[in-house]
C-alpha cells in the first residue's frame, strides 16, 4: 500500500467520528469515513451542553474536561473558518439548583461555582420552580447548537478539507495480520453487497456500539429520551441544569429537554409513556411555566457508557487501531481534546508502525488516565469480534 493510499478509517460517521477526521484532515491526512447512517450520529440528539463543573466531574476526567472546553472556542473557530457555516457556541452559563445551601456546598465542583441564594437564584432563572433554594452558577460553562449548527458545520469542514465519506457503509469486522495488526476493515453497503477495505490505521468511533466490533470493550448502550418545546425568546438565557433533567434554551427560544437514563432499555428502540412523563415531571419541577410551552420534537438515542462514566481514548490492543469511543453523557464536551489527542497519538502517513506525532507532556497524561485496560478484568489481548451482530458504526449516543 503507497503513502498516497493509505488513508486514515474513521470507523462511525458522528461527532466524535467527524471531529477526529477534520483534525487529521487539517493536518495533510487522507481520510475516510464509514458510517451507515450518518443521521443517526450522537450530534443530532445530543442537546449540547458543556459543562464539566455544572456535571460535578472529578479527577481526571474533570480534567480532561476542563481542557476541552478551554479549546473549544478554537476548534469552533477553525471550523467555522473552514465550513463558512456557524457553530451556534453559546457561553451562556449554567445554574444548578439544590433544595438547600448544605446541598449545594457538598456539589464536587462546588469551589469552581458561584454560590446563589433563593433570591440571587429567582434572578437569574425567573419562574424557577419553589422547592429550590439555592443554586451554584457556573458562568464558564456553556452550550453549542450542536443539532442544527455543529453537525452540519464539522459535516462541511471535513469536505472541504477533502476527507472522504462512504455513508451507507456498515463495518462489519476488523480483520488483522496475524491476528495481531490491523491489515483490512469487512464492510456491508447499504446495497447489500460485502467488501474490504485495507487500512493501516483507523479509529473505532462507533459509541453505543464499539463493542459489537471489539467484544472486550466496556462499552454499552445507555438510552436516553429528550424532547424540545417551544418558548418566548429569551425566556431562559441560562441553562438549567436540575437533577436527572436540564433544561437547554437556544437564542430563539427553543428549549430543549434532556434526558432519561435507561441502562436497561438496551439497544430498544422508541419513545416510551414512562421517559416522556418523566421529562414533564422534572419541566414542572424546575421550571413550571414551561409546562404550558407546546412540545416541537421528541426523540431518542443511546449513550455509550463505560464502568466509570469516562471514555476510552488511544491506542487499542490491536495496533494500527485507536480508540475514541465511551463518551457517555459528555461527547460534545469532550470532542475537541478527543479529536487533538486522537489526531496527536496516529503517526503520519508512511510509518503507521513508526513513533507518533510529538505529543504534549499534558496530552500524554490525559491519555494515560483513559486507556481501555483501566478496568479490573480486562483483557490484555483483545481480538475483534468474530461475528459481530449487525448494527450501525454511525453513533446514537446522548452526550450532554
Amino acid at each position: 500500500m503507497s503513502v498516497e493510499s493509505d488513508p486514515v478509517l474513521i470507523l462511525g460517521g458522528g461527532l466524535i467520528g467527524l471531529a477526529v477526521a477534520h483534525q487529521l484532515a487539517r493536518r495533510g491526512e487522507m481520510v475516510q469515513v464509514l458510517s451507515r447512517r450518518r443521521s443517526e450520529a450522537a450530534g443530532f440528539v445530543a442537546a449540547g451542553m458543556l459543562a464539566p463543573h455544572a456535571e460535578g466531574l472529578s479527577g481526571p476526567l474533570l480534567g480532561l474536561g476542563k481542557a476541552s472546553l478551554e479549546r473549544i472556542p478554537d476548534w469552533v473557530q477553525r471550523i467555522e473558518a473552514d465550513s463558512g457555516l456557524s457553530c451556534g457556541l453559546r457561553p451562556c452559563g449554567i445554574v444548578v439548583p439544590f433544595a438547600s445551601a448544605e446541598q449545594r456546598d457538598a456539589y464536587p465542583t462546588a469551589a469552581f461555582g458561584t454560590p446563589l441564594t433563593r433570591a440571587e437564584l429567582e434572578r437569574e432563572i425567573p419562574g424557577i420552580g419553589s422547592s429550590w433554594q439555592a443554586g451554584l452558577l457556573f458562568p464558564q460553562d456553556g452550550q453549542i447548537d450542536n443539532r442544527r449548527q455543529l453537525m452540519r458545520a464539522l459535516e462541511r469542514a471535513c469536505v472541504e478539507r477533502g476527507v472522504a465519506f462512504d455513508e451507507g457503509a456498515e463495518v462489519l469486522e476488523l480483520v488483522c495480520r496475524q491476528g495481531r495488526a490491523l491489515e483490512a476493515v469487512r464492510i456491508r453497503r447499504a446495497q447489500g453487497d460485502d467488501g474490504t477495505i485495507p487500512c493501516r490505521r483507523a479509529v473505532l468511533a462507533c459509541g453505543a456500539w464499539s463493542a459489537r466490533l471489539m467484544s472486550a470493550l466496556p462499552v454499552a448502550p445507555i438510552k436516553g429520551q429528550m424532547l424540545s418545546l417551544q418558548g418566548p425568546r429569551d425566556a431562559l438565557k441560562r441553562v438549567l441544569f436540575g437533577p436527572g433533567i436540564y433544561l437547554v434554551p437556544r437564542e430563539d427560544g427553543l428549549l430543549v429537554v434532556g434526558a432519561t437514563s435507561e441502562p436497561e432499555a438496551g439497544f430498544a428502540e422508541g419513545l416510551t409513556p414512562f421517559g416522556q412523563r418523566e421529562l414533564q415531571a422534572g419541566i414542572e419541577a424546575l421550571l413550571p411555566e414551561a409546562a404550558s410551552w407546546p412540545p416541537m420534537e421528541r426523540w431518542w438515542g443511546f449513550r455509550p457508557g463505560t464502568p466509570d462514566e469516562a471514555p476510552l481514548l488511544g491506542p487499542s490492543p490491536i495496533p494500527g487501531l485507536w480508540l475514541a469511543t465511551g463518551h457517555y453523557r459528555n461527547g460534545v464536551l469532550l470532542a475537541a481534546i478527543t479529536a487533538e489527542l486522537i489526531a496527536a497519538a496516529i503517526p503520519p502517513a508512511g510509518n503507521p508502525g513508526g513513533a507518533p506525532a510529538a505529543i504534549e507532556p499534558e496530552a500524554e497524561t490525559l491519555l494515560k488516565h483513559f486507556r481501555w485496560d483501566r478496568f479490573p478484568g480486562c483483557k490484555r489481548e483483545c481480538p475483534p469480534s468474530p461475528s459481530p451482530p449487525p448494527g450501525p458504526t454511525g453513533e446514537r449516543d446522548i452526550p450532554r
